[in-house]
């Protein structure tokens, strides 16, 4: 992409009523616009980076085995009140009545959907196990919409279920769910430590958030600092193996790590004080279990080995893909803007032409920008009639990992200057140096296929 060409609104001031780093950015990067209090348009760069994450989180979970699909975004009332949930949601839950005064919802979660149509067609045992899940945009009218996309009202969320015959079974959904979703965020540059939490409104009692630290994060932490040590990593994994699974999750929990509402501060105290940390996180996902809550209340029943008609065993498990967003900027920033983790950044590499106008110089980036595309890369090329300094202020407000500038100076000797955001850290290549450099790094880093 050529930026001449592409909608970017960027903006040099700060809007007054962003009050942390990743509302900042992401309005000031033209990202997203608000619409109304907590409801945002998503502009082509934010889109780029949200079609990113949701990618890769469609490639982790269709290699675990779970099967995607999609749900509407309106539902009817007469699943919820089937299920009991209706009228104890709160008011959280936009609710409206269509044209025939039939009571409607904006979907908030999806497990009534979910189980209608698992019950509709799943009859059998020999069925199972069974997993759903899609993404999709929800709705919960949070009384004090703020922080961007990481609090608002409407959001993108991955939600997905698993029917199993047998309780254990169902906890080796739940294994899976959570090895797949390391692997997910570590994709993202993110370090998303399991923590032992409370279901809320979802139920059930086996429930892990996953959190990212940060010090604008809504819950307060409480963890052994050994588990900040641990990383997934490039091991492969069996998802059928139950044991393998049930090895990472007791890998990932055995620590101490609890968010404030299951806090246990005597528990707590029996960790070495050195290794004592309290903190602030970010939710980016969370994993149940809760056994037959909902199929004994909406009849999703299989006939197991013996004829007998038995109520599944289900767990939900989600992801904030939108929310995804804020927390990955607020982990990976500095003074000058964000920084993208090569996983997710929208562009791989940014082109810097330093004499827009001369024509060795602007030979040269189109012929780069050529060779990278040619190369299945899509880089920035900034070929703007701007100063020097406001090509790179750009470049480093939006946040590319990798910028190739170019000017005269560099190609009287034959070289460009690849800079690393992250590290700020710059060296003079030959232009094909250059490439098969960028080609290296994001060898480690292939863009995920989505669906």
């Amino acid at each position: 992409m050529r930026l001449s060409r592409y909608f970017l609104p960027v903006l040099k001031e700060t809007p007054a009523d962003a009050q942390i780093v990743s509302h900042r950015l992401m309005l000031r990067a033209g990202m997203i616009k608000q619409t109304s209090a907590g409801i945002y348009s998503w502009l082509p760069l934010g889109f780029k980076v949200l079609r990113k994450i949701e990618n890769i989180v469609h490639d982790e979970q269709i290699k675990a085995g779970h099967i995607p699909m999609q749900m509407p975004t309106l539902q009817s009332a007469d699943l919820w009140r089937e299920s009991g949930r209706y009228d104890g949601y709160g008011q959280e839950m936009l609710r409206m009545k269509d044209r025939h005064d039939r009571d409607m919802l904006f979907s908030p979660t999806a497990e009534e959907l979910f189980t209608d149509v698992f019950r509709s067609y799943v009859r059998s045992y020999k069925d199972l196990p069974l997993t759903l899940y899609q993404i999709q945009w929800k709705f919960r009218d949070e009384v004090r919409p703020r922080f961007g996309v990481m609090r608002g009202r409407e959001f993108y969320m991955k939600d997905g279920y698993n029917f199993d015959l047998t309780k254990e079974d169902a906890l080796h959904a739940y294994n899976r769910h959570l090895v797949s979703y390391l692997r997910t965020y570590e994709r993202m540059g993110l370090q998303a430590i399991p923590m032992r939490a409370d279901s809320g409104p979802i139920g059930g009692d086996d429930t892990h958030e996953f959190l990212v630290l940060a010090d604008t994060g809504e819950s307060e932490v409480f963890y052994d600092a050994e588990i900040t040590d641990l990383t997934f990593g490039d091991r492969e994994i069996d998802f059928a193996d139950k044991e393998q699974c049930q090895a990472v999750l007791e890998e990932f929990t055995s620590r101490y790590a609890r968010t404030d509402e299951t806090h246990d501060e005597a528990v707590y105290n029996e960790i070495p004080e050195e290794r004592r940390r309290v903190a602030r996180g970010i939710e980016v996902g969370q994993i149940f279990y809760f056994g037959t809550k909902y199929s004994e209340a909406m009849g999703a029943t299989v006939q197991d080995a013996d004829g007998n008609k038995v109520p599944v065993h289900m767990g939900s498990h989600g992801i904030g893909v939108s929310r995804l967003l804020g927390a990955i900027i607020e982990a990976s920033h500095d003074e000058n803007g964000i920084i993208w983790p090569e996983g997710v950044t929208p562009f791989h590499v940014g082109i810097v032409n330093l004499k827009q106008g001369d024509e060795e110089t602007d030979g040269a980036c189109e012929s780069l920008y050529a060779e990278l595309v040619a190369a299945g890369f899509e880089p920035l090329y900034d070929d703007r009639k701007e100063r020097a300094g406001a090509k790179f202020a750009t470049m480093d407000l939006i946040g590319l990992p990798w910028r190739i500038t170019i000017g005269p100076r560099g190609l009287k000797n034959g070289v460009v200057e690849l800079t690393s955001r992250r590290t700020g850290e710059s060296e003079e290549l030959s232009p094909e140096a250059a490439v098969q450099k960028i080609k290296e790094i994001y060898a480690k880093h292939p863009d995920p296929k989505g669906l």
